[in-house]
């Protein structure tokens, strides 16, 4: 090194590179002194369409309204700045709302991520924005089921999880929502549908969405079963026997009042209820508990539930008399007179016979005393009563009762029929004192018999001559013998 250096050439050839760097370094400074002089010119641009980012708790208010929606931001710096912020786009403008409640205001707007290097207008500087109190809602999900399943099948219950959402509105359109529903198509599905993202909306008593309200969470998952047809019936058990003496049926409690049925809709249409097991109640002394299969029956595919536990309540019985209670006729026919002749009050008494819950309460128009006169004819008979009596009641023991009935034709009066005869043809009156009284010539009606006119005659009473029933007249009656002066003999 230290002989390059006492060589003047190369210390020639080092300055002249030296030199040549220097000079490429001064050109270089130049260069970019008259770049950034170009470039540090004062540049102006415009973005527009900038949307306005309201500042604001969502948990207790809700924006209805921004206006206008959207503004124009000028930027104004050197050129290269500008350009570098446009094209970055980590800007925004926003309305400071934290410090409002609801109402209406006019707010100014703040331009948030630009360099402090550039200037920022923002028109219009100020905005219109009406806040509410947002409320929110629990509600149950409603599933709309759409389509029609295959062939001779059913849609079931749907079932939504979660079954319960939160629907947040403003608080002016709180009482218009109705529902929260979502929609789910069976379109000849012959298995069970399910969704996983059923989309929740809310809607108001017209049907109509709601778009303003948020609804958490806003989608759940849906299952609608495929079934055959199904219907739910009350489930009857059937009671068989009564508790020995001196016991008597408190209550009877079921697990269930109904059953669900599923079969073809034929069989289910004729179904008014479902008659159950049958549950013995001969030996019962002291409260029991059954669980009994419930009977399927024929064309029917499957029960819910298919069991059924049966709790009955049994008490030592106590006895009451009812006293005057009504007899009842059922079967009359309407062309006689059908009458109670024995007692003849028309009531009865009858022992009882029962748990002391209920027949502390009973009372006498609590039970039907009935006699059945149907195809009876007229006469009078010995009719059996038949007692209607509340469930769990009996009538005490040795009580049959006969009752007497009479059944009598029903009479109507026929009027007599009108005879004519001459107006001046009047028939003679018999003498009482004669059997056969001389009948007067019918050539002469004037000429009546003398004692016709005798007060002793009692012919001329009507009383004493009955208008014949056929229409005869007097003077045929005249052959009859004459009526006593008394009344007649029985």
């Amino acid at each position: 090194m230290d002989q390059w250096l006492r060589n003047t050439n190369v210390v020639k050839v080092v300055a002249l590179v030296i030199g040549v760097l220097l000079w490429a370094v001064v050109r270089s400074s130049d260069a970019g002194t008259v770049s950034s002089t170009s470039s540090g010119a004062i540049g102006e641009e415009n973005i527009g369409n900038v949307a306005i980012t309201p500042k604001y708790d969502k948990d207790q208010f809700y924006v209805e309204l921004v206006e206008p929606e959207r503004v124009t931001v000028t930027l104004s710096g050197r050129d290269s700045v500008v350009k570098k912020v446009m094209t970055s786009g980590g800007y925004s403008v926003e309305v400071d709302l934290t410090q409002v409640g609801k109402g209406e205001y006019t707010l100014p707007l703040t331009p948030v991520g630009f360099p402090a290097n550039v200037s920022v207008k923002v028109t219009p500087a100020t905005v219109k924005v009406v806040v509410d109190e947002k409320r929110n809602k629990s509600m149950p999900v409603t599933v709309n089921v759409t389509g029609i399943p295959g062939v001779g099948l059913k849609a079931g219950q749907p079932v939504a999880k979660p079954s319960q959402v939160t629907v947040s509105v403003p608080s002016r359109i709180y009482d218009e929502v109705e529902s929260v529903r979502t929609d789910v198509s069976v379109e000849k599905a012959t298995s069970p549908v399910s969704n996983r993202k059923a989309v929740l909306a809310a809607y108001d008593k017209n049907g109509k969405k709601i778009e303003t309200a948020t609804i958490t969470p806003n989608v759940v998952d849906v299952e609608v079963p495929i079934t055959s047809p199904f219907t739910m019936v009350p489930l009857q058990v059937k009671l068989v026997g009564e508790p020995p003496a001196g016991y008597a049926v408190a209550s009877i409690r079921q697990s269930t009042d109904k059953v669900t049925v599923y079969g073809p809709q034929n069989v289910l249409d004729k179904l008014e209820f479902y008659e159950g097991p049958q549950v013995e109640l001969s030996d019962l002394k002291e409260d029991t508990e059954f669980t009994l299969s419930i009977p399927p029956k024929e064309n029917v595919n499957q029960l819910d539930p298919e069991k059924v536990v049966v709790n009955v309540s049994i008490v030592p019985s106590v006895t009451k008399t009812l006293e005057g209670i009504k007899l009842s006729i059922i079967g009359q026919n309407d062309i006689f007179n059908t009458k109670v002749v024995r007692p003849a009050n028309g009531t009865v008494d009858l022992k009882v016979e029962g748990a002391p819950t209920l027949i502390d309460k009973l009372k006498p128009q609590d039970v039907q005393a009935i006699l059945d006169v149907s195809n009876l004819p007229p006469g009078t008979h010995e009719v059996p009563v038949t007692w209607n009596l509340p469930t769990f009641v009996k009538k005490g023991p040795g009580q049959e009762f006969k009752m007497s009935v009479e059944i009598t034709a029903k009479t109507t009066a026929q009027p007599a029929p009108q005879t004519e005869t001459p107006a001046k043809e009047t028939p003679a009156a018999p003498q009482t004192t004669v059997p056969e009284p001389a009948a007067p010539q019918m050539e002469t009606p004037q000429e009546a018999p003398a004692d016709a006119e005798q007060p002793t005659a009692p012919a001329a009473s009507p009383e004493a001559v009955p208008a014949s029933p056929s229409g005869t007249p007097a003077a045929e009656a005249e052959e009859q013998p004459a009526a006593p002066a008394g009344p007649p003999s029985p």
